[in-house]
């Protein structure tokens, strides 16, 4: 447990590396088994690629673009780069070839380091016609049957042509500052275009700093942390990468979202960064397969969820109900948790507002799911569920050294270390944004009785309708989601006399409901199968008996794919891009307020 304030990320890893030496650091399969790299090699490691970057003319202060998907290599290019003076531009591994031109002619970025020939070939799209990329570093060897106008090299090759310096670039980690950029880390585009957010050593280290306060009573040694998310997103890489970086953690990184589940029983991971949507996922397909068991275990199941509610929201539990509890925490829980690898000490849940019900049934358990806040622009993390004493419709306590403040309107204000130093080469947002030192979040919300943070909803995303009524979108959208019948949902309604909705089935359930109906599932047109929609409206009904009149989704459409990230109406970090999905469907949508007699309140 560190007793410093380290004045870079850099100085930090070199810092942890001597300190801990031959201890394991990072560990990922290779050819069926996992393969650990100690804090040593990393840092040899680390110092080569530095030196192989430098050859190539990277200078302190130029961009340098990432595009990997979650391995050792990204957080050793990410330090290298760092380790030269440079700032890391992260990439998600989902991009067109459009989306990472628009990075690097925003950035500027004189090199990149990109991972898998199948990446490479998207990347190497856009950078053939960018002015300013000289050179990309490629973790896999790379043919080309024509030549581009970007130097080419092998990860192993620039490599052992380099001797390791740790003890130079350990020196060289003394002079830079926590004020000095370390990337520029581009926001998920839910709202536009990306914007490249110049984030800071010490807004990184910050984040970090309040982690080790915040969850210290959980032991800050021996962790160990399994990475999925993408580290190109700030959450994970803060959360993910450098704080574990900070308490000596190790780190393994998950082969995929499909082996997850096998992975977690591998890695017997301590903590977990996660996001609502997976574990909104997750419930329901427990909920499912227990449901369609029967029997005892189902009853067993059914009866922990409701005795650890009960306990989750403060509870009092009689003296029979404490002497079931505890045995359902010996059978039921026991075996939950050992699908999660049997050591989970924290999931915290951040990227997304976590609805309450889904945080009490991960809790119930005996899977603490602790919901935090932030985003990009702060680091991100803003806030957090203490372990002791979460409050699962809350996103917890503030950081510390961190000040909050609601403005007049609503608005959550951020000053401190963890607000960046602005959007790259976008003075005119960055004015919107930054106001007398004060993040302006672009969320609503205020503070309980308690001090604990709640977020109301998204003010870029509050719908007014006609009559200057204000409605939060993504509370009635969560609501819907959470019914058996539908997997996703959008509502719509902007200057409107009511809200329409836009629905994604279940896949699941339409199969069912299929077989029941007799029909095909693999037949069915779901954008207008009268018969499927009347089954939906069932359960738009029920949420709409649930909600106020200024609330109630009227009418709706059935969407005709899910959002993905692959049709580009999610981000990455799987939240909803509503001016694609409105440019798939607004003319549906509208339509919706033309035909026939709304539904009555």
């Amino acid at each position: 447990m560190p007793d410093k304030r380290w004045q870079s990320l850099t100085a930090m890893f070199f810092d942890q590396a001597e300190k801990l030496g031959d201890k394991p650091l990072l560990c990922a399969k290779r050819g069926g088994s996992w393969q650990s790299q100690s804090w040593r090699e990393v840092a040899e490691t680390i110092t080569k690629l530095a030196r192989a970057l430098e050859r190539l003319g990277v200078e302190p202060g130029d961009r340098v673009v990432l595009v990997s998907e979650n391995r050792p290599e990204w957080m050793i290019a990410d330090f290298a780069i760092m380790a030269t003076g440079a700032i890391t531009v992260p990439a998600y591994v989902t991009n067109t070839a459009r989306d990472h031109l628009h990075i690097l002619e925003n950035s500027g970025a004189k090199a990149a380091i990109v991972s898998t020939k199948q990446l490479a070939r998207t990347f190497l799209k856009a950078a053939h016609q960018s002015d300013e990329l000289e050179h990309a570093i490629t973790m896999e060897p790379v043919k080309l049957e024509q030549q581009v106008n970007v130097g080419l090299h092998h990860w192993d090759e620039v490599l052992a042509a380099e001797q390791a310096d740790v003890d130079h670039y350990r020196k060289r980690a003394q002079d830079v500052s926590r004020h000095d950029i370390a990337c520029l880390i581009y926001t998920s585009g839910t709202g536009g275009a990306p914007k490249g957010v110049k984030t800071h050593h010490g807004a990184i280290l910050h984040n970090a700093e309040g982690a080790i306060e915040i969850f210290r009573e959980l032991g800050l040694e021996g962790n160990t942390f399994l990475s999925f998310l993408p580290l190109s997103h700030a959450y994970e890489h803060t959360a993910g990468q450098c704080w574990p970086l900070t308490i000596g953690a190790e780190i393994w990184y998950a082969e995929n979202l499909e082996k997850l589940a096998t992975n977690m029983a591998e890695a017997k991971p301590t903590v977990m960064v996660v996001v609502p949507r997976l574990f909104e996922m997750l419930r329901t397909r427990i909920s499912r397969a227990i449901e369609k068991e029967g029997g005892t275990k189902a009853k067993l199941f059914t009866r922990a969820i409701k005795l650890g509610t009960k306990v989750a929201k403060g509870e009092q539990l009689g003296f029979f109900e404490k002497l079931e509890n505890f045995f359902l925490t010996l059978t039921v829980r026991r075996k939950v948790r050992g699908q999660f690898g049997g050591r989970i000490k924290a999931l915290v849940s951040g990227g997304a507002p976590l609805a309450p019900d889904v945080g009490y049934f991960f809790e119930a358990l005996g899977l603490p799911l602790l919901q935090g806040y932030g985003q990009t622009e702060s680091g991100p993390i803003i806030s957090v569920n203490p372990p002791a004493a979460p409050k699962a419709h809350t996103v917890g306590l503030v950081f510390p050294n961190t000040e909050v403040r609601i403005a007049e309107d609503g608005e959550i204000l951020v000053r401190g270390e963890l607000v960046m130093k602005g959007y790259w080469r976008d003075d005119r947002s960055t004015e919107k944004t930054l106001v007398d030192g004060w993040l302006h979040t672009g969320d609503i919300g205020c503070f309980d009785e308690d001090g604990h943070l709640m977020i109301t909803d998204r003010k870029k995303d509050i719908i007014v309708n006609d009559k200057g009524d204000n409605v939060s979108p993504q509370r009635i959208e969560g609501m819907l989601a959470l019914e058996d019948e539908i997997a996703q949902a959008m509502v719509y309604g902007d200057r409107k006399p009511h809200l329409v909705g836009l629905i994604v089935p279940d896949a699941e359930w339409v199969r069912g409901w299929a077989k029941e109906a007799g029909k095909n599932p693999d037949g069915i047109d779901l954008s207008s199968d009268t018969d499927l929609h009347r089954a939906i409206d069932k359960a738009v009904t029920r949420i709409n008996a649930r909600l106020s009149n200024l609330e109630k989704v009227r009418k709706f459409i059935v969407a005709e794919e899910p959002f993905s990230i692959e049709n580009e109406q999610l981000t990455p970090t799987l939240k909803l891009r509503r001016h694609v999905v409105g440019g798939v469907y607004g003319d549906r949508l509208e339509a919706l307020y033309h035909r026939g007699k709304a539904k009555d309140a």
